[in-house]
């Protein structure tokens, strides 16, 4: 591919070297080594190319709606302002605090507060541990399943959920939040226990206390990352004035996608593959049936996901030689020897599950409550910000 020099790059876009460095762990920009015996990389003059014409874009917005501007909705733009969540230089951070030390040291409650309100000591404020009175609704077959039918019925018949007034809105996120964990207790079939930390009612209700400090660390590497698909569902969701529970649920079946809050069921599959006929021929066959390897790769995150890092990091300090942990690091030295690719979070989450002892499905489970916190602040964003968001299109179609 023509490739451009980083000064190459710079002078064209009109950027400093670190907004550069930014584009590529964005995904924008691809870059790759440059000569041998250099420590240089090169810039996809493509992307370099394409990424200009956007800020000509930008300036000339009417002008950019009758252009031939292909993909513009795919990664990339258009782009959002946004005070919660930075992916840059191989790092995730949330309201700029290092999302995994933070995983390593806050609560999930504390990690929800400060994405929703910035003060991570606010949570003792929201009603994230308070008794939440449940409603009948239809019997669900999994986790994720009875999330939904409590988001929808709560959506329609909570009286507080119209409430959004700016001070009332962080605590109207704890509710929905709140409402999630106390559904799954309902649909684990054991009694509420609100006083507890959320990350513990769900080892409580998965029956796995051992792993309850590992759920906390996956639940708060979990809770944002930029504009994924859900969470731009959540934001044009919220930006049309539907309430939170409305908002969660909208996310949380966008979150039902194999390119996105599935693909966690397939590289828990890879998995178990690999555990019981080794990592070659797993690695093999899931190339040929999806033509891709699910659980490795990131394009926000060339030199590695840092989510799948550290959560693989504390399987091996908790479970070391467990089978499951086994067959995904034979897996991840595989595909590493071959492509240079390294495990993203899903290869990570969908070894949780299987270390823990739970179904496939839970995994999925997972997602939606470590996202939801997610979710829920960029809804609170979109809210208190109070623009609509309403792309247009640009007409392909015939003309009689």
């Amino acid at each position: 591919m023509s490739s451009l020099t980083a000064a190459e790059a710079t002078g064209l876009l009109g950027v400093k070297p670190a907004t550069l460095y930014a584009y590529v762990s964005r995904g924008l920009v691809r870059s790759e080594p440059g000569p041998a015996g250099t420590r240089e990389r090169r810039y996809n003059a493509q992307d370099v190319h394409a990424l200009l014409g956007r800020q000509t874009a930008r300036r000339d917005p009417e002008g950019a709606v009758h252009e031939a501007v292909g993909g513009a909705l795919h990664w990339g733009v258009p782009v959002l302002d946004s005070a919660l969540t930075l992916i840059a230089a191989g790092k995730l951070r949330y309201r700029g605090q290092d999302a995994v030390t933070l995983a390593r040291q806050a609560s999930v409650e504390e990690v929800a507060a400060l994405l929703w309100t910035g003060d991570p000591g606010g949570w003792a404020h929201l009603p994230l541990r308070a008794r939440m009175p449940l409603q009948p609704v239809p019997h669900a077959s999994s986790g994720s399943e009875a999330l939904a039918y409590a988001l929808a019925h709560a959506g329609a018949h909570d009286l507080t959920a119209g409430d959004t007034r700016p001070a009332a809105l962080p605590a109207q996120a704890a509710r929905v939040l709140n409402l999630l964990y106390a559904t799954l207790e309902r649909f684990g079939r054991i009694p509420p226990a609100p006083d507890l930390a959320l990350h513990a009612r769900l080892a409580r209700v998965w029956n796995v206390p051992e792993g309850a400090d590992l759920l906390r660390l996956a639940l708060i590497l979990l809770a944002d990352h930029e504009l994924n698909v859900s969470t731009f569902t959540a934001r044009v969701t919220a930006s049309g004035g539907a309430n939170l529970h409305h908002v969660t649920l909208a996310a949380l079946c966008a979150l039902q996608g194999r390119q996105h809050g599935l693909s966690v069921v397939e590289a828990s599959e890879l998995v178990t593959h690999a555990h019981r006929d080794g990592p070659a021929r797993a690695l093999r066959d899931a190339a040929r049936r999806q033509a891709r390897l699910p659980g490795f790769g990131h394009r926000l995150y060339p030199d590695g996901d840092p989510r799948a890092a550290a959560l693989l990091a504390a399987l091996e300090e908790n479970f070391a030689g467990h089978p499951a942990l086994s067959a995904a690091q034979g897996l991840a030295a595989l595909v590493r020897a071959e492509t240079g690719e390294r495990p993203n979070v899903d290869l990570a989450l969908g070894t949780l599950g299987q270390v823990l002892g739970r179904e496939t499905d839970d995994a999925v489970t997972l997602f939606a409550l470590g996202r939801a916190v997610g979710w829920l602040a960029h809804a609170l964003e979109a809210m208190l910000g109070g623009q609509m968001i309403r792309p247009r299109a640009r007409y392909v179609g015939r003309m009689e």
